[in-house]
């Protein structure tokens, strides 16, 4: 199940270390050309840092590309999309985060968020069409606020059920709903 298509699919995880059995890893894997914002070894928790992380990835990259994010890489695409500009076909904003709440025990608290440039969420409009596909059940932000933020963005929203925050701990592992969504934002690829 290889991708050819012209757009280059960059994905953007969250936080935490990537996981063998996560649905962006197995995408990643199946998809020709695609290239991911590797995890950082210092200031990971740093907004900046994992924006740069990002810019680095795209600036290697000539022509448009779709963005896949998940969890904090929603929220580090939305800020990079907020100083940067560059051909963006569209972007698949995942099971994104309420950094703007506190989170549960064993996630970063409000206060580092804040220190780090998270918060405040952008709630600006994207300027490239996006999906955000939240979960109804999702421990890291309810269903309403993350309905917000895509209302915000202008951003597609999508109602997955309840998937948790859509991650391997959740029950998922790959997930083929990703690829349906690329195909909408990319509505003339070659092969998927």
């Amino acid at each position: 199940m290889s991708r050819t298509a012209s757009p280059t699919v960059v994905i953007v995880p969250g936080l935490r270390d990537h996981v063998e059995e996560h649905w962006q890893t197995v995408l990643a894997a199946e998809t020709a050309g695609a290239r991911s914002v590797p995890p950082l070894t210092g200031d990971r928790l740093s907004r900046d840092a994992q924006v740069a992380a990002l810019e680095s990835v795209l600036a290697d990259i000539s022509g448009p590309v779709v963005l896949v994010a998940h969890s904090a890489g929603v929220m580090t695409t939305v800020h990079w999309a907020q100083h940067h500009r560059r051909p963006v076909t569209g972007a698949l904003l995942a099971a994104p985060p309420d950094f703007d709440t506190p989170l549960p025990e064993g996630y970063p608290t409000a206060q580092a968020l804040r220190e780090n440039g998270w918060t405040p969420a952008p709630r600006s409009p994207l300027p490239f069409p996006s999906i955000v596909a939240a979960s109804t059940n999702d421990p890291l932000a309810t269903f309403d606020r993350v309905a917000g933020l895509a209302r915000a963005w202008g951003s597609r929203l999508v109602n997955l059920g309840p998937v948790g925050h859509l991650n391997p701990a959740s029950g998922y592992g790959a997930w083929p709903r990703a690829e349906e969504f690329i195909r909408e934002l990319d509505p003339a690829p070659e092969a998927l």
